[in-house]
């Protein structure tokens, strides 16, 4: 599928501020003051951020806020609705603890449990889709929900559970991209089930269905070369678990801290790119393109 920036920028940035808000909320760490300003501030603005960038990729903006009343049958419809209950909470339960110096234990955990919600729903807006194998097994949520944990104690600086879950993270990732690999194949879609012909025998394509470019073309037909997408995977690994465990395995050191932060960032987004560029949308089959 087409890697539009704007739903890269959201997947990366609202999955680690919401890991943040769940640190924060199960009291890994409690601040007070202005370090609890700070600390809510900068969850803050990965995860509400992250939600405003997801906007720019809709057709119509203005709508979006008709999304929330489909809750019953949409994915999407249901994360807009855990992100701002979990979002309200934690300002409830932030404001606590920057003016008063007060930590409410049970907004804390129902905030945290609110920012899991958010990153589960937001990962089954893409699980669910039959017509994507790629995405449509279960290594899709528990890696969105493992980067979004492990990406969370880094930024929290929750150096024993930012190595593990990252370490975790970095092997399902592994595997997430050779099962998948097949997963297109072992689907049973082909040409014959994507025009319906199978009943008359072996299908190919003759011309295109049109002489012009579409919608659909656009957005879900996009090609990766193997050689560059085993490339970006290999530095997407290196960035995004390999280094950030490096650098906290050295001696504490606020630099090293801030590369570690920094260097996941930038796998995570390059992961996100391969996440959309190497899914095979099965409409692809229609078009002679898979």
């Amino acid at each position: 599928m087409h890697p539009a920036p704007s739903v890269i920028i959201f997947t990366t940035f609202s999955g680690l501020g919401f890991g943040l808000l769940f640190w924060l909320g199960i009291g890994a760490i409690v601040p007070t003051g202005l370090s609890a300003f700070i600390w809510f501030t900068s969850a803050y603005a990965c995860a509400v951020g992250g939600l405003l960038a997801s906007t720019f990729h809709l057709g119509r903006p203005e709508r979006a806020i008709k999304a929330f009343s489909q809750w019953k049958t949409s994915w999407l419809s249901r994360e807009g609705i855990a992100a701002v209950l979990a979002l309200v909470i934690m300002a409830i339960y932030g404001a606590g603890l920057v003016f008063t110096g007060t930590r409410v234990a049970f907004l804390g955990w129902l905030g945290a449990f609110g920012a899991i919600a958010t990153v589960f729903t937001t990962s089954m807006i893409y699980t669910q889709l039959k017509t994507v194998p790629r995405w449509h097994h279960w290594t899709t949520p528990v890696l969105f929900l493992g980067l979004s944990f492990g990406g969370g104690a880094l930024l929290a600086g929750q150096v024993t559970n930012a190595i593990v879950l990252l370490a975790l993270a970095g092997v399902l990732q592994a595997y997430a991209w050779i099962a998948g690999d097949q997963r297109f194949l072992n689907s049973g879609s082909d040409m014959q089930t994507a025009t319906g012909l199978g009943h008359i025998g072996k299908v190919r394509a003759f011309e295109p269905p049109h002489t012009g470019s579409n919608y659909l073309m656009r957005e879900f037909i996009y090609v990766v070369g193997r050689k560059h997408a085993k490339r970006l995977q290999i530095i997407a690994t290196a960035l995004g678990f390999i280094a950030p465990i490096i650098l906290f395995i050295l001696p504490f050191n606020h630099i090293f801290a801030a590369l570690a932060v920094l260097c996941h960032i930038a796998g995570v987004l390059c992961l996100r790119w391969l996440f959309f560029a190497q899914t095979e949308h099965v409409v692809g089959l229609y078009y002679g393109k898979r």
